[in-house]
């Protein structure tokens, strides 16, 4: 699962939209775009981690002499270890994470409901949004499909296409 840099801003405001239009949260109106980056710091945090242990995986295979075919399954054990979920568990992870900053933000006056309104509220946001860069990295990967996935000149072509698609979908300066 990726998370686009650009789109953390827009899967922010969607989320405290949602918690806002369920009257699951309150705040003052000014504390308003001090919440979003409450919740994108949470998105920001998961691309970072998800990029280190992509990094760390990509060592352990080349320290090893693996083929880069392992990178995926060494990954998923660090982030096993490191108590983070990649792939399909990823969305329940961003929740808990962005439940547990809204609780402990000093922006945030108030939050009604229980945990699981809010992980009502926030999951569909997120699976939307997500959804987008799934069907980007599937059409991407589709494109490159001659690369092997791991290596370097993966990375780069990869980025090439994705660029190349989301200007063909106007989606560039999202």
């Amino acid at each position: 699962m990726r998370i686009y840099r650009e789109r953390i801003p827009t899967i922010a405001r969607g989320i405290v939209e949602a918690l806002l239009s369920g009257e699951l949260i309150e705040f003052e109106a000014a504390s308003r775009e001090e919440v979003e980056l409450d919740c994108a710091s949470v998105l920001s945090e998961y691309r970072r981690t998800d990029w280190e242990l992509t990094e760390k995986a990509r060592d352990l295979v080349s320290l090893q002499g693996l083929d880069y075919s392992h990178t995926h399954k060494i990954k998923a054990r660090l982030a096993s270890d490191k108590k983070f979920s990649i792939g399909e568990n990823a969305i329940e992870w961003l929740v808990s994470q962005t439940l547990e900053i809204l609780l402990q933000s000093s922006h945030v006056e108030e939050i009604f409901g229980d945990d699981n309104d809010l992980r009502k509220a926030i999951a569909p946001v997120l699976r939307k949004e997500l959804l987008v860069g799934s069907d980007l990295d599937q059409q991407v990967k589709r494109r490159i499909k001659n690369l092997q996935e791991g290596t370097s000149d993966y990375d780069v072509e990869y980025q090439k296409t994705l660029e190349k698609i989301r200007i063909s979908r106007g989606m560039s300066n999202d």
